[in-house]
């Protein structure tokens, strides 16, 4: 990877240590197996130590890498058939979502995602992930337009948060966000949402209610990022680390919460260190919701939706 985060620097260091004795062996026609096959059991012993257990921050920094498969990474891998479709028939085109109609194992469907760059004129194109309302507007149109001829719906969700600049509150981003919530909430075709990153604040909830919701491995869902947080609680965004910890905004923690449905297992080391191994794990998971829900009459879907978020935060006294 061209950008590997620090707590991997000793992953880094090994690999390329071993990788230096294997050009040596090929130059020099020197036999180093024994020595190179005890450096990758060593390697083997240090990836466990460092990824099987790995802290609340770590993860952050993870679902926040530069390289981070997206949206249209997936879709390339999981969709046959992807028509993109623009604007919200009121304002423009937001690029930092993309949405379009696909066939899944030849079924169609809607794909919905929040999109951001790898470089950084990219993610000026794409706003950094971050939707305007026009966004939420697009992605409510594609949802209404899905709902009208059956198909179901999948949503990648990955934004730090919706645009908090002047011209979004000039356009109603408020509005465009709480009016998702009431028309998602009421469709009548199956919906899945998947946080593949960072599922930060309303912003992520514009496209989050649904029947089944998954996140992967080293994603985050929250009402706040840990800067923000720490800000707040701290008046310190240097406490970013110690906020993450404490909100228990992690997928391990949200599973074990039942905020989510279910975990989607990530490539060691993260998704973005082999993209078709993780649409793979993806796939898995996306198919076996899809064939369940599809079990499901749109009465009640619409009543597994109540129920889903009904019983978010009940607590057993």
């Amino acid at each position: 990877m061209s950008h590997n985060l620090p707590f991997e620097k000793p992953v880094v260091e090994l690999q390329n240590k071993i990788d230096e004795l294997k050009n040596f062996t090929q130059e020099k026609d020197i036999n180093l197996e024994s020595e190179i096959k005890h450096l990758e059991e060593r390697l083997q012993d240090l990836e466990s130590q460092v990824y099987d257990e790995l802290s609340p921050w770590e993860r952050v920094q993870i679902a926040r890498h530069s390289e981070r498969p997206t949206p249209l990474d997936y879709i390339d891998y999981l969709f046959t058939d992807f028509l993109e479709l623009h604007g919200d028939r009121l304002y423009g085109d937001d690029e930092a979502i993309i949405s379009g109609i696909a066939r899944y194992k030849g079924r169609p469907v809607t794909v919905i995602g929040q999109q951001r760059g790898r470089n950084t004129k990219e993610n000026i194109r794409r706003n950094f992930g971050s939707p305007h309302p026009e966004g939420y507007r697009k992605a409510l149109r594609l949802m209404k337009q899905a709902d009208k001829f059956g198909r179901p719906i999948i949503c990648f969700i990955d934004t730090k948060g919706a645009f908090p600049g002047k011209a979004a509150e000039e356009r109603g981003i408020s509005e465009a966000i709480a009016r998702n919530l009431v028309e998602m909430a009421a469709l009548r075709v199956p919906t899945i949402a998947i946080v593949i990153g960072e599922g930060g604040s309303g912003g992520a909830l514009g496209l989050g209610v649904c029947n089944h919701m998954y996140m992967l491995e080293n994603a985050t869902y929250s009402v706040i990022s840990p800067e923000g947080a720490a800000t707040i609680l701290w008046n310190d965004a240097s406490q970013a680390q110690q906020a993450a910890e404490t909100m228990r905004i992690t997928t391990p923690d949200l599973n074990a919460f039942g905020i989510i449905d279910g975990v989607i297992p990530e490539v060691r080391g993260g998704a973005h260190y082999n993209i078709e191994k993780q649409a793979a794990y993806i796939d898995q998971t996306l198919e076996s919701s899809l064939n369940e829900l599809l079990g499901f009459s749109s009465e009640e879907l619409r009543n597994q939706r109540f129920e889903k978020y009904n019983q978010i935060g009940k607590i057993d006294m």
